[in-house]
């Protein structure tokens, strides 16, 4: 039982550490500053499917990835609440490989808009005269998303999942 912890924090402190690296490496790219923001990090939102170490490691990561990173507090707050919330309904539906990569692009879509707007104040964008600022943002993180989990994250699955048994074997279930 003992090494089952063990194992369970040693996971989540690994997930956490490499959602911070990969969050660094996406921000040094340039990647992480657009309207569209690709984060490698965010490929990391498919790991509750092999492991629940996933949903704290990616939870403490994206929260020191932010603060690490410069961000407002509320981005800090309501960012890694978002990347929580996905990570537990992504184990909730780990048994489908196409649908568990959908709640980081839906939670991040709801959440980020209005951390853009509120936290950063980015510019009002407006469509024939009507502010469109909010739907505008929810669909460009949408798109960053889809490249980050659902695709880059689908590559990455497929390739642990090869190797599930090897690497997450002690908390899989």
């Amino acid at each position: 039982m003992r090494d089952k912890k063990v194992t369970f924090i040693v996971q989540a402190a690994v997930i956490a550490a490499l959602y911070v690296v990969l969050t660094f490496v996406a921000n040094a790219l340039g990647l992480a500053s657009h309207t569209i923001q690709v984060r490698f990090s965010e490929a990391l939102c498919i790991l509750p499917v092999f492991t629940p170490a996933a949903i704290p490691g990616l939870w403490i990561g994206c929260l020191l990835a932010n603060l690490l990173t410069g961000a407002v507090i509320y981005d800090v707050i309501f960012g890694s609440i978002a990347t929580l919330l996905a990570a537990v309904c992504t184990y909730l539906l780990r048994n489908h490989k196409i649908a568990c990569t959908f709640p980081p692009v839906i939670f991040n879509m709801i959440i980020v808009p209005f951390v853009l707007v509120y936290a950063y104040g980015i510019p009002a964008v407006y469509f024939h005269g009507v502010n469109v600022t909010i739907p505008f943002n929810a669909i460009t993180v949408g798109i960053g998303e889809v490249i980050s989990v659902c695709v880059l994250g689908s590559i990455l699955m497929r390739v642990l999942a090869k190797y599930k048994n090897v690497m997450f074997r002690a908390t899989a279930q």
